[in-house]
């Protein structure tokens, strides 16, 4: 017998082995998910919107905004910026890394946790008025119990909700200037 095919028959029993074990027993299952997205209409250009879709920016409109930074070299988001949030409502520490950065148009994200993997993306388009038509979206993934929890209590009605709450708060920091004091 040839040396690849040694390999492949070890490989084969070792996997048959280690599942009748009782190991594996979670191999070609699929975790639970949930998709969310909402569209949010905006009171600038996208060229306005966009840099405002930064962990370091987000510090003017976003009151209580707090991240830690872990890599970037502009010092702003960019492709393969990495930080982290830390926020107590919403699970333990996820860290954020930019996947898509595209100027004015679309900026993703992949977010983990212990509990979870989000994929979330952004996307704008410039309306007919001067504004900006922004779809927010969340693939939501669970890893485990707590992020199954996770998934059930994000319900359609709360993620609107959270959506709404985000496009009040900019579109004021968009026509002021200033941050929303909530």
């Amino acid at each position: 017998m040839s040396f690849t095919k040694t390999l492949c028959v070890l490989f084969t029993l070792s996997a048959f082995l280690s599942t009748e074990a009782g190991e594996n027993k979670t191999m070609n299952t699929n975790a639970k998910r949930i998709v969310r997205t909402y569209t949010q209409h905006l009171k600038a250009s996208p060229s306005k919107v966009f840099p405002l879709l930064c962990p370091v920016k987000e510090y003017e409109w976003i009151e209580h905004w707090k991240c830690d930074v872990v890599y970037t070299e502009s010092g702003y988001a960019e492709n393969n910026c990495i930080f982290k949030t830390d926020f107590n409502n919403d699970g333990p520490e996820k860290i954020w890394v930019v996947t898509t950065y595209i100027p004015n148009e679309k900026i993703e994200f992949i977010v983990t946790n212990p509990n979870q993997v989000i994929r979330f993306g952004i996307t704008l388009k410039a309306d007919n008025n001067g504004g900006t038509i922004a779809e927010w979206k969340q693939i939501i993934t669970a890893l485990n119990e707590n992020g199954e929890k996770y998934i059930a209590e994000l319900t359609e009605e709360k993620y609107t909700e959270e959506k709404k709450n985000l496009e009040e708060i900019l579109n004021y920091y968009l026509t002021t200037n200033k941050m929303y004091k909530q």
